[in-house]
Order: C-alpha cells, then structure tokens, then sequence
C-alpha cells in the first residue's frame, strides 16, 4: 500500500472525505506527507505514482490511477477517470463521465465534464467549459 486514509475528515456536499497520508516514498511523494481528500480507496488507486494532494477532493465513483497528479482545490468526481500523467489542478473541476489522460493538463477555473475526453498533449487553463 502506497496510502492510508487517515482520521482527518471533512464534510463536503453531503459526503465524508478522508484526507490520505503516504505511507511511502515514491514520485514526488515523501513517506508520511499528506494529501487530499477521498471519499474511498476506490477513488486513489494504491498501485503507480497517481496522488491527491493541496486540497484536492475525490469522490463518488471518480477514479486517479497511473502517475496522474490531482491537486490544489481541484475537484474530481461522479464517474470522472483521471490516468496517464494527466494533471489537474486549482480550481479545475472533471466530472461525470469525463476523462482527463495522456499528458493533459486541465488547470485554473476548467470545467471538464458529461462525456468530453481531454487526451494527449491537450493543455486546458482558464475560464474554459467543455462538455
């Protein structure tokens, strides 16, 4: 296990979010730092370099697997799939049947969302929706 859910919780639109705690070191990721929050272990794959951090909230059935980075007061949830190197950050929502993959990165006040497929090299920032 690359993780633990920790006691730490918060109360975020009608759901328990527990913050993670590394329990060893890999990426960029010392043993004993913390990270986001989760609703589960279903949301954090324990397997690759895949981490929540800076605030971050995952939760219903959004998955972040691979070396995928969610981070900042990022927000990723309903089915949303986050894998590759894809990076999400600030204030950046992915949600519903999304996916964020590859290289990507969906960054500032991005809304990704309903089935829109961000992939590749594709770079969203700012005030930008797509579904």
């Amino acid at each position: 296990m690359k993780y633990k859910l920790t006691e730490n919780f918060i109360e975020y639109k009608g759901k328990k979010l527990y913050q993670i705690q590394s329990l060893k070191n890999f990426s960029d990721v010392a043993v004993g730092e913390l990270g986001g929050y989760i609703e589960s272990e279903k949301n954090l794959s324990q397997e690759g370099d895949c981490w929540i951090s800076g605030g971050a909230k995952i939760y219903d059935k959004a998955k972040i697997y691979g070396k995928a980075i969610v981070s900042n007061n990022a927000k990723v949830y309903g089915e949303a799939k986050i894998y590759g190197k894809a990076i999400v950050s600030n204030n950046a929502k992915v949600y519903g049947n999304a996916i964020v993959s590859g290289d990507a990165i969906v960054s500032g006040n991005a809304e990704v969302y309903d089935t829109a497929v961000v992939s590749g090299d594709g770079s969203i920032y700012g005030n930008l929706f797509i579904s």
